[in-house]
């Protein structure tokens, strides 16, 4: 098992990219348990601090990777860095290359009516050799949920995306999981608009620096009052980090 960095209670699995996508496609290939995989940013963090039961749900997740810039630095200020991000589309987008070399399936879950049919198309243009087991959107009552969740089963999907924002999506595969015919459930957010083009992911000078949400600020200045959480983050890390125990590594 990966080594974890303690942040404000929330244990993150100190994985890079290549290392989840492995995690993910060896439990596939060797037809294990479902696992769920998380992705939390300082904002999802910030939640779980606050929220003791989402807390204690991300720490029961069996992946969770570092998809902040944020995150990463607080690992270092606890003084048990994590090497780089591990972003959730970035898994996502590295799993389906090594998906499509075993000819294996996922279905896509959640969005709006129609996007996640045109993220199929466009994953399998991207990466021959995957297989769309099916695909239902992020609209849903508690009769259309049992029908999303009969649907997934009987396409008996090797991977499913679950991308219907935090916390719902962590919240729905955390109750679901123990009942869903697949290996691996990732929580990835918009992760399906982009595939399906109807969202453009930040430039690479902004990916590469760690610096997206400052791209989506930029395009969605409404998101202001989201982006405060990003210092209180910071000033909550640099006050409480250090406080919470840390996995040593040998």
């Amino acid at each position: 098992m990966p080594k974890k960095v303690n942040i404000l209670g929330i244990k993150v699995d100190k994985v890079n990219i290549e290392q989840a996508s492995d995690i993910i496609i060896d439990n596939i290939k060797n037809k294990g348990e479902t696992i769920s995989v998380f992705t939390p940013n300082s904002e999802i963090i910030m939640a779980g601090y606050r929220d003791k039961d989402f807390g204690e749900l991300l720490n029961n997740a069996d992946l969770l990777t570092a998809d902040g810039i944020g995150v990463v630095y607080a690992s270092k200020i606890v003084k048990n860095p994590i090497s780089e991000r591990a972003p959730g589309y970035d898994i996502a987008c590295r799993s389906l290359e090594k998906l499509a070399e075993i000819g294996g399936s996922v279905y896509l879950f959640g969005s709006k009516p129609g996007v996640a049919e045109t993220a199929g198309e466009n994953i399998t243009k991207k990466y021959p050799g995957v297989k769309i087991a099916g695909f239902s959107d992020g609209y849903f009552d508690d009769e259309k949920e049992k029908l999303i969740i009969e649907d997934i089963n009987k396409c008996n999907p090797d991977m499913l995306f679950v991308c219907l924002g935090a916390p719902k999506q962590e919240k729905w595969i955390s109750a679901h999981k123990n009942e869903l015919s697949t290996r691996a459930c990732l929580g990835i957010g918009g992760s399906l608009d982009v595939f399906a083009g109807t969202v453009k992911r930040a430039p690479e000078f902004y990916t590469k620096h760690g610096i997206e949400w400052l791209y989506r600020l930029i395009k969605q200045p409404s998101r202001f009052v989201r982006m405060l959480e990003l210092p209180r983050f910071g000033f909550k890390v640099l006050l409480k980090g250090k406080k919470f125990p840390q996995d040593k590594d040998e």
